[in-house]
């Protein structure tokens, strides 16, 4: 049984934490919280847990949290962490990761550099394969690598090309905007374009993001440049065997991500999650050497599979497809 601690319990880290909780192989030994909140009450009723140092436990006793011990108390009893803090604080943890020589995954708000490898699980899972230390990628670069991969596999990628219109932030921040406007990032390509090529061989991956005032979901609008000629009728089985990629349709009433929310709420999910890429089976075109589609991306679980997958990389738990099945048949993903 692997022991998993989750360092950071917010949007991501008690995603994970649940995933982790519903695998064979696995167990989540202890969540570690920043403050003593209504999330920390909550999570205590399923899961031990820690503060991130001794200074903070007699907050959370004050609060009648049940707190087992500090961060460092847990780490010396678990075999990896999966690191779910703010970013740019999983990179400052890493030293104490090695310290108590624990494996770490990271999230994707930290530098690709500071673990040296990322993370997807359809496209590079052997990269992270016995290693101490990677990187599950961003909610976006997420999305873009599984459907990618996809197209990679069956036509051969050569570019992409995506616009990418981004949530401004998740449901339970009230603090970030815009509240109204659409704020285009001025940096050409944005991030996500370099950020795919860490997991995916490519030539060529151009983005650019724009910020809208949601709190839903993001939305992808792809253009591949593709090794051979594909036609429309390739496109139909384009992401079949791929249980992470939903096809729906506006036909079907599903004209928007408030649409799709919605059938990820009428999937019956905890939260209303939706670990699957949405794509409009509408959007999807191919002529020549292109292919275009349009995908929605549910920012706040979207890489929760993933965490699970680069667990049972690092730990040399079980192959690709082994483990790829595994996680999806624990989290009721593709029909498993």
């Amino acid at each position: 049984m692997i022991k998993v601690a989750i360092n950071g319990y917010g949007t991501i880290g008690r995603r994970v934490a649940d995933a982790v909780r519903s695998q064979k192989d696995m167990t989540v030994a202890g969540i570690v919280k920043a403050r003593p909140d209504y999330v920390a009450h909550e999570a205590s009723k399923t899961f031990r847990v820690y503060s991130i140092d001794k200074n903070g436990t007699e907050a959370f006793k004050n609060e009648g949290i049940d707190v087992q011990g500090d961060l460092e108390s847990l780490l010396d009893n678990v075999d990896i962490v999966v690191d779910a803090t703010p970013e740019g604080q999983g990179e400052k943890n890493l030293e104490l990761y090695k310290k108590h020589h624990v494996k770490a995954i990271l999230q994707g708000g930290e530098k690709s550099t500071s673990t040296g490898l990322s993370f997807n699980s359809y496209s590079n899972f052997s990269d992270s394969w016995g290693k101490d230390y990677s990187r599950v990628v961003s909610c976006n670069t997420t999305g873009l690598a599984r459907t990618v991969s996809a197209a990679q596999e069956k036509f051969g990628v050569l570019k992409v090309d995506a616009t990418i219109v981004r949530r401004a932030t998740d449901p339970n921040d009230s603090k970030k905007g815009p509240i109204n406007g659409v704020e285009p990032s001025l940096k050409f390509p944005s991030h996500h374009g370099p950020d795919l090529r860490t997991v995916l061989n490519l030539q060529d991956a151009t983005t650019v993001a724009i910020k809208v005032p949601t709190t839903l979901m993001h939305v992808h609008s792809i253009n591949l440049t593709t090794d051979k000629p594909v036609t429309q009728g390739d496109l139909a089985d384009l992401f079949t065997g791929h249980g992470r990629i939903l096809e729906i349709s506006g036909k079907a009433g599903i004209t928007s991500t408030a649409q799709v929310m919605d059938l990820a709420r009428e999937m019956g999910r905890k939260r209303g999650d939706l670990f699957e890429i949405a794509v409009w089976k509408e959007s999807m075109y191919a002529a020549g050497n292109t292919i275009r589609y349009i995908q929605a991306v549910h920012q706040e679980s979207d890489v929760v599979p993933e965490n699970v997958d680069a667990i049972r990389s690092m730990m040399q738990a079980m192959e690709k497809d082994d483990s790829i099945r595994e996680t999806d048949r624990a989290m009721n993903i593709g029909g498993n």
